[in-house]
């Protein structure tokens, strides 16, 4: 069960955080966590942290320490995109079997610090110096990513009008919902609020520069450095602590896709997780889809029967940006806060990675947490 969630603000590349390093970004957060709950730092069983652009010595670990969690091992996960929604899901996985009773997870991601990545040759060549890995052995099936959005606009008739109406609407949706987005905010840097929404137009949309076919920079989101975390805890854990709000992990996939279209394997992941679900309509769950490009955000809510108007209610990435290790649990710690003022009792997150991997969670309202028995 997650009874709490928190994030730092979304920042673009150089912005406000650009000095800080993935453990900065990630340790207030965390503290918060602990704070606001009444939890000790010694009463944590594990720490989980998606990282994607780091280059190893486990961020998990590093964080733990700088978060005054010294008992703590720390596991850090590399999925891309997906890795904070996975950590999440592992997290459960480790209450759910008894092996853990207080976990933290999550992911952060420092796009303004990330680290040069080199590959070395034997043969006497100077490494060669990347910004982006393979995700598949076979270059013919590893698209770039912006190419990849593209085609899947093609293949779904997706115009650039509408996929820049998408992008307008997600800031629109983020700038109505600054007010309430702060509560699920610590300051970290002393920033409070997101930094990229912005008052979009058509006309500005329309002046933006084509990155690939139909896809703009207003269809693409930026990127941003941030932290996101839940505590996810057992129901005795929740009981003793009378947590006041909870949401109950009810499912999860992690699905294998085309590499090709790695933008399409959310729906993978969905259909999947709705089959062993047969109850739940997909149309009446609030939802936080990953919107890396509209492209990837619109295909996902209409080929899943997902309800248009219940998806990404404060906004999304389009309006935020994209701190990959982080974004699958920003999703989750949006779906927490708007779970809570929904009439809906279900909720769904679901968010595509390079390589064409897709995961998807299915999480309820739990009434009242703190009369679980303590055991």
């Amino acid at each position: 069960m997650i009874i709490a969630a928190l994030r730092s603000a979304v920042i673009p590349r150089g912005g406000a955080f650009e000095s800080l390093k993935v453990h900065q970004l990630a340790a207030p957060v965390i503290s918060a966590l602990l704070a606001q709950n009444g939890i000790a730092a010694g009463e944590v069983d594990q720490l989980i942290l998606a990282n994607a652009l780091g280059a190893g010595g486990n961020p998990a670990r590093v964080t733990a320490l700088a978060a005054g969690m010294p008992g703590v091992s720390g596991i850090t996960i590399d999925t891309q995109c997906a890795g904070g929604l996975d950590a999440v899901a592992l997290a459960s996985a480790l209450v759910d079997s008894g092996a853990a009773q207080i976990v933290i997870a999550g992911g952060a991601e420092s796009y303004s610090r990330r680290p040069l990545r080199g590959e070395t040759y034997t043969d006497g060549r100077p490494a060669r110096f990347y910004t982006r890995p393979p995700f598949s052995p076979d270059p013919a099936t590893d698209p770039d990513m912006t190419d990849a959005a593209d085609a899947l606009a093609v293949k779904y008739s997706l115009t650039r009008q509408a996929q820049d109406g998408w992008a307008i609407n997600s800031h629109r949706k983020a700038m109505a919902a600054q007010d309430r987005l702060r509560q699920e905010i610590v300051p970290v840097a002393g920033v409070v609020s997101d930094g990229y929404p912005r008052r979009m137009s058509e006309r500005l949309a329309a002046r933006s520069p084509v990155l690939s076919g139909s896809v703009s920079l207003v269809s693409t989101a930026v990127e941003a450095d941030g932290a996101a975390f839940c505590l996810v805890v057992s129901d005795a854990v929740a009981g003793r602590l009378k947590a006041r709000e909870g949401l109950t992990i009810r499912g999860f996939v992690s699905a294998g896709a085309d590499s090709c279209l790695p933008g399409y394997a959310p729906v993978v992941a969905l259909r999947q997780l709705f089959a062993k679900f047969p109850q739940v309509a997909p149309g009446d769950c609030v939802t936080e889809m990953m919107e890396a490009y509209a492209s990837q955000a619109m295909v996902c809510v209409q080929e899943s029967g997902l309800n248009v108007q219940q998806t990404n209610c404060g906004g999304g990435a389009l309006a935020r940006g994209h701190p990959i290790g982080a974004s699958g649990a920003i999703l989750i710690c949006r779906l927490f806060y708007e779970l809570q003022r929904s009439e809906l009792s279900d909720g769904v997150c679901a968010i595509a990675a390079a390589g064409g991997l897709g995961s998807a969670m299915l999480l309820s309202k739990c009434a009242n947490p703190s009369s679980f028995p303590t055991g």
